[in-house]
């Protein structure tokens, strides 16, 4: 195998990227103390500020949403066993943060690991990915069908309504989980963690607090994530095969984006964009997701979405499984009528 162009068959990467897999405790525990660290210090430093200025308390609640986004990615780490050698232990600060990031963590995590399975599977759509219909399943829908995905796919709706939804309402409830009792423990759990926190914020500071530091960070932490989730996968040369055709590691590899971000971008972000890699190999701890592309050009080079073509695949709603590409509603007229 040379260096330069690596494993020819995705599978054979597997074998190659193990290597990577192992955590290290220190580095694991300087990231998490890190992170939980500015961001706890913003949100007592934004609470001190309401007392000169609410822009300001604003202001640094808005700054802080990107730590929250990166302990949302140390959460997501812990879900996938990357973060500590520890399962047990990965679970309990999974479950932690799950407070911070509204997320009830056993809920997340297995749906979180049913996309891993099925990304890019079209006959094992409907968890945990977002939503993408076939041209063909477009073109024979209903027109009441047709408006509701037109809807659903809106830029307004995906990144503005829909963060709101997903983190404070849909995540209150284990749906698609809703007849296991171990599921619904961790939701109701969360939330009444969340409520006993959000009701001391209210006794200490009152409802400023909760209007001026909570929401904001959360609803553009929120947002922020629905964003790199999205574009993980919805750009034009994606991979999406039918159950028959759709291969696992060829899934990972093809249909995962690299998403090129500023240094500060990616350090908050916490080098989630790599996301082919990730996929690939779901073990690999973030902070060593560089590495890979540092020993492997190949896959640096792979994929890669710079954040200005990430903006223009937002246009891209529909499957088309003859041309196998992404493609917005005008290229469908244009192709089918």
């Amino acid at each position: 195998m040379s260096p330069a162009t690596g494993p020819r068959d995705a599978r054979d990467w597997v074998k190659v990227l193990a290597r990577y897999r192992d955590p290290d405790i220190g580095r694991s525990t300087f990231e998490l103390g890190l992170t939980a660290g500015l961001f706890l210090g913003l949100w007592a430093l934004a609470w001190w500020a309401l007392s000169v200025s609410y822009l300001l308390a604003f202001a640094l609640s808005c700054l802080n949403a990107g730590f929250l986004l990166r302990l949302f990615t140390i959460q997501h780490d812990c879900g996938h066993g990357s973060f500590f050698h520890s399962r047990n232990v990965s679970d309990w600060i999974g479950r932690v943060i799950g407070v911070l990031t509204l997320t009830p963590y056993d809920v997340w995590r297995r749906t979180h690991s049913v996309h891993h399975s099925t990304s890019g599977n079209l006959g094992r759509r409907g968890m945990g990915d977002v939503h993408t219909m076939t041209v063909e399943e477009y073109r024979s829908a209903s027109p009441l069908a047709r408006l509701r995905y037109r809807i659903y796919r809106h830029p307004l709706i995906l990144f503005g309504l829909g963060p709101a939804w997903l983190f404070l309402v849909q995540n209150r409830l284990p749906l698609g989980l809703m007849r296991q009792s171990r599921y619904w423990l961790s939701a109701m759990l969360t939330n009444l963690a969340i409520l006993v926190g959000l009701g001391l914020i209210w006794y200490f500071g009152g409802v400023m607090p909760l209007l001026l530091i909570f929401l904001p960070s959360t609803l553009i932490a929120a947002t922020a994530g629905i964003w790199l989730f999205y574009v993980q996968h919805q750009f034009e040369s994606t991979e999406w095969q039918d159950d028959a055709h759709w291969q696992l590691h060829d899934s990972a590899l093809h249909g995962s984006s690299h998403y090129v971000l500023p240094p500060v971008l990616q350090w908050l972000s916490a080098n989630i964009g790599i996301h082919h890699v990730h996929h690939l190999y779901s073990r690999i701890p973030f902070y060593r997701l560089p590495d890979v592309l540092r020993d492997h050009p190949v896959l640096a080079a792979s994929n890669r979405m710079t954040i200005r073509e990430s903006l223009g695949n937002v246009r891209l709603k529909l499957w088309d499984e003859k041309d196998h590409r992404l493609l917005s509603f005008k290229q469908m007229r244009a192709l089918y009528g």
